[in-house]
């Protein structure tokens, strides 16, 4: 059986809403890790010494920082960028399940109305 031509360019619209969705999430959970790790980082920083010497990066190198209180400012700015653009991405994510799962129940109408969807009784069978 034929798909008509509007319900073919829907499937690959929610196909792309797919990719998307999968790109931002992937997105979200890689700048999840790097807050944690910076969060962690903070934690850690707490129990070293002021006397200690502390190192910070700078490009690909590690520089000393004049102290613990620079690393600190610096971590806890970033700490703060990261936890804005999460938030973003938390919502942009939200944002794009709601679309996703409203595409795919009018999707699945569509086919259905079509004569193109899965038979009643079938769908928990192996």
């Amino acid at each position: 059986m034929a798909i008509p031509a509007k319900l073919q360019n829907d499937i690959k619209q929610f196909q792309r809403l797919q990719q998307e969705l999968a790109l931002v999430d992937q997105q979200r959970l890689q700048l999840e890790m790097k807050l944690r790790e910076t969060t962690h980082t903070l934690e850690e920083l707490k129990n070293v010494p002021e006397e200690a010497p502390v190192y910070r990066p700078v490009g690909s190198l590690l520089v000393k920082a004049k102290g613990k209180k620079e690393v600190e400012d610096l971590l806890s700015e970033e700490k703060e960028t990261l936890e804005v653009r999460f938030k973003a991405l938390e919502r942009q994510v939200g944002h794009l399940k709601e679309r996703y799962e409203a595409m795919q129940k009018d999707l699945s109408e569509q086919l259905r109305s079509a004569g193109i969807g899965v038979e009643e009784g079938s769908e928990g069978s192996p």
